[in-house]
Protein backbone atom coordinates (compact mmCIF):
# COMPACT_ATOMS: atom_id res chain seq x y z
CA UNK A 1 0.00 0.00 0.00
CA UNK A 2 1.45 3.26 -0.76
CA UNK A 3 1.80 6.22 1.60
CA UNK A 4 -0.44 8.48 0.06
CA UNK A 5 -3.62 5.20 0.99
CA UNK A 6 -2.24 4.59 3.52
CA UNK A 7 -3.27 8.09 4.99
CA UNK A 8 -6.98 7.78 3.31
CA UNK A 9 -9.63 6.60 5.53
CA UNK A 10 -12.97 4.75 4.76
CA UNK A 11 -16.14 6.69 4.70
CA UNK A 12 -18.49 4.55 3.07
CA UNK A 13 -18.90 1.89 -0.03
CA UNK A 14 -21.40 1.92 -2.78
CA UNK A 15 -24.15 -1.09 -3.39
CA UNK A 16 -26.39 -1.69 -5.30
CA UNK A 17 -27.88 0.40 -8.92
CA UNK A 18 -30.77 1.90 -7.75
CA UNK A 19 -33.36 2.70 -10.37
CA UNK A 20 -32.45 3.55 -14.10
CA UNK A 21 -31.05 7.03 -13.65
CA UNK A 22 -27.73 6.09 -12.62
CA UNK A 23 -28.31 6.40 -8.77
CA UNK A 24 -26.88 4.02 -6.49
CA UNK A 25 -27.19 3.16 -3.19
CA UNK A 26 -24.78 4.10 -1.09
CA UNK A 27 -23.47 2.73 2.79
CA UNK A 28 -22.03 5.59 4.90
CA UNK A 29 -19.57 4.74 8.25
CA UNK A 30 -19.38 8.34 9.10
CA UNK A 31 -21.65 8.95 12.25
CA UNK A 32 -23.99 10.79 10.66
CA UNK A 33 -24.92 8.99 7.33
CA UNK A 34 -25.76 11.65 5.57
CA UNK A 35 -22.47 13.51 6.55
CA UNK A 36 -20.44 11.83 3.67
CA UNK A 37 -21.58 14.43 1.51
CA UNK A 38 -19.91 16.77 3.55
CA UNK A 39 -16.62 16.07 2.49
CA UNK A 40 -16.22 16.97 -0.72
CA UNK A 41 -15.04 14.75 -3.34
CA UNK A 42 -14.33 11.34 -2.31
CA UNK A 43 -11.42 9.04 -3.31
CA UNK A 44 -11.07 5.47 -4.15
CA UNK A 45 -7.67 3.29 -3.64
CA UNK A 46 -6.91 4.50 -7.49
CA UNK A 47 -7.09 8.17 -6.68
CA UNK A 48 -10.22 8.57 -8.67
CA UNK A 49 -12.08 11.44 -7.37
CA UNK A 50 -16.16 10.86 -6.79
CA UNK A 51 -18.79 13.78 -6.76
CA UNK A 52 -22.04 13.27 -5.20
CA UNK A 53 -24.16 15.82 -6.47
CA UNK A 54 -27.31 14.18 -4.28
CA UNK A 55 -27.47 12.37 -1.38
CA UNK A 56 -31.07 11.13 -0.12
CA UNK A 57 -32.17 8.91 2.89
CA UNK A 58 -34.69 6.24 1.43
CA UNK A 59 -36.17 3.94 3.91
CA UNK A 60 -32.98 2.63 5.69
CA UNK A 61 -30.51 2.72 3.13
CA UNK A 62 -28.50 6.49 1.51
CA UNK A 63 -29.66 7.24 -2.40
CA UNK A 64 -26.70 8.72 -4.54
CA UNK A 65 -26.61 10.53 -7.69
CA UNK A 66 -22.89 10.56 -8.81
CA UNK A 67 -21.02 13.12 -11.54
CA UNK A 68 -21.08 12.01 -14.69
CA UNK A 69 -23.40 8.71 -13.91
CA UNK A 70 -26.54 8.93 -15.72
CA UNK A 71 -28.15 5.73 -16.35
CA UNK A 72 -28.37 1.97 -15.08
CA UNK A 73 -25.38 0.54 -16.72
CA UNK A 74 -22.47 3.13 -15.12
CA UNK A 75 -24.35 3.20 -11.50
CA UNK A 76 -23.48 -0.81 -11.75
CA UNK A 77 -19.86 0.08 -12.61
CA UNK A 78 -19.50 1.22 -9.27
CA UNK A 79 -20.90 -1.57 -6.53
CA UNK A 80 -18.55 -2.37 -4.14
CA UNK A 81 -16.57 0.56 -4.66
CA UNK A 82 -15.15 2.20 -1.31
CA UNK A 83 -15.18 5.84 -0.79
CA UNK A 84 -12.35 7.69 0.99
CA UNK A 85 -11.27 10.71 2.51
CA UNK A 86 -7.57 11.97 3.26
CA UNK A 87 -7.37 11.54 7.10
CA UNK A 88 -6.10 15.20 7.70
CA UNK A 89 -9.38 15.91 6.22
CA UNK A 90 -11.20 14.96 9.69
CA UNK A 91 -9.62 17.23 11.88
CA UNK A 92 -8.90 16.88 15.48
CA UNK A 93 -11.09 14.70 17.28
CA UNK A 94 -13.35 17.27 20.01
CA UNK A 95 -13.09 14.55 22.94
CA UNK A 96 -9.76 13.02 24.60
CA UNK A 97 -11.69 9.82 24.70
CA UNK A 98 -12.56 10.25 21.06
CA UNK A 99 -10.66 8.79 17.70
CA UNK A 100 -10.64 7.82 14.53
CA UNK A 101 -10.14 4.47 13.59
CA UNK A 102 -7.33 4.94 11.09
CA UNK A 103 -5.29 6.95 14.46
CA UNK A 104 -5.15 3.26 16.02
CA UNK A 105 -3.66 1.53 13.09
CA UNK A 106 0.21 1.26 13.92
CA UNK A 107 -0.53 1.74 17.65
CA UNK A 108 1.90 -0.98 20.07
CA UNK A 109 -0.72 -3.22 22.11
CA UNK A 110 0.16 -4.02 25.28
CA UNK A 111 -1.00 -6.02 28.53
CA UNK A 112 -1.46 -4.76 31.81
CA UNK A 113 2.04 -4.96 33.02
CA UNK A 114 3.51 -2.70 29.67
CA UNK A 115 4.75 -6.17 27.38
CA UNK A 116 4.15 -5.67 24.08
CA UNK A 117 1.44 -7.86 22.38
CA UNK A 118 1.84 -6.85 19.00
CA UNK A 119 0.41 -4.14 16.56
CA UNK A 120 -3.00 -2.96 16.05
CA UNK A 121 -3.54 -3.90 12.24
CA UNK A 122 -6.63 -3.45 11.44
CA UNK A 123 -10.57 -2.22 12.51
CA UNK A 124 -13.51 -3.93 11.58
CA UNK A 125 -16.89 -3.90 12.60
CA UNK A 126 -18.99 -7.12 11.12
CA UNK A 127 -22.21 -6.11 12.71
CA UNK A 128 -21.91 -6.68 16.37
CA UNK A 129 -19.76 -3.87 17.29
CA UNK A 130 -15.91 -3.07 16.43
CA UNK A 131 -13.44 -5.47 16.59
CA UNK A 132 -9.74 -4.72 16.77
CA UNK A 133 -7.16 -6.81 14.93
CA UNK A 134 -3.40 -7.20 16.50
CA UNK A 135 -0.41 -9.04 14.69
CA UNK A 136 1.37 -10.37 17.36
CA UNK A 137 5.20 -9.92 17.44
CA UNK A 138 7.78 -12.60 17.44
CA UNK A 139 9.74 -15.27 16.14
CA UNK A 140 8.02 -18.13 16.89
CA UNK A 141 4.98 -19.52 14.83
CA UNK A 142 2.96 -19.84 17.34
CA UNK A 143 3.38 -16.19 18.58
CA UNK A 144 2.82 -14.93 14.95
CA UNK A 145 -1.61 -16.01 15.05
CA UNK A 146 -3.31 -12.88 14.70
CA UNK A 147 -5.99 -11.80 17.30
CA UNK A 148 -9.03 -10.55 16.85
CA UNK A 149 -10.24 -8.68 20.41
CA UNK A 150 -13.73 -7.11 20.79
CA UNK A 151 -13.12 -3.34 20.78
CA UNK A 152 -14.49 -2.75 24.12
CA UNK A 153 -13.46 -1.06 27.17
CA UNK A 154 -13.39 -4.04 29.10
CA UNK A 155 -10.92 -5.60 26.47
CA UNK A 156 -9.57 -2.15 25.46
CA UNK A 157 -9.28 0.08 28.45
CA UNK A 158 -7.44 2.53 27.43
CA UNK A 159 -5.94 4.28 24.23
CA UNK A 160 -3.28 6.82 24.26
CA UNK A 161 -2.65 7.88 20.91
CA UNK A 162 0.05 10.40 21.98
CA UNK A 163 2.05 7.13 23.62
CA UNK A 164 1.78 5.75 20.52
CA UNK A 165 0.03 2.48 22.13
CA UNK A 166 -3.17 0.58 23.82
CA UNK A 167 -3.70 -1.58 26.56
CA UNK A 168 -4.87 -5.17 26.27
CA UNK A 169 -6.83 -7.05 28.73
CA UNK A 170 -7.09 -10.68 27.07
CA UNK A 171 -10.51 -12.17 27.59
CA UNK A 172 -10.25 -15.34 29.26
CA UNK A 173 -10.75 -18.37 26.78
CA UNK A 174 -14.23 -19.36 26.32
CA UNK A 175 -13.80 -22.10 23.71
CA UNK A 176 -11.88 -25.06 25.07
CA UNK A 177 -12.99 -28.89 25.31
CA UNK A 178 -15.63 -29.49 28.22
CA UNK A 179 -14.29 -32.34 29.84
CA UNK A 180 -17.62 -34.19 30.72
CA UNK A 181 -17.61 -36.55 28.27
CA UNK A 182 -19.13 -34.24 25.70
CA UNK A 183 -22.27 -33.70 28.03
CA UNK A 184 -23.56 -30.14 28.02
CA UNK A 185 -24.40 -29.51 31.87
CA UNK A 186 -25.97 -26.44 31.50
Amino acid sequence: MSTASQNLVLLGVFGAAHGLKGEVRLKSYTEEPLAIANYGPLLTKTGRKIHITSLRQQKDMLVARIEGVNDRTAAEQLVNLQLFTEREALGTPEDEDEFFHADLIGLAARDENGALIGTVTGMFDFGAGDIVEITPQGDEPKDTKTLLLPFTRAVVPTVDIKAGHILVVLPQETGEEDERDGKDER
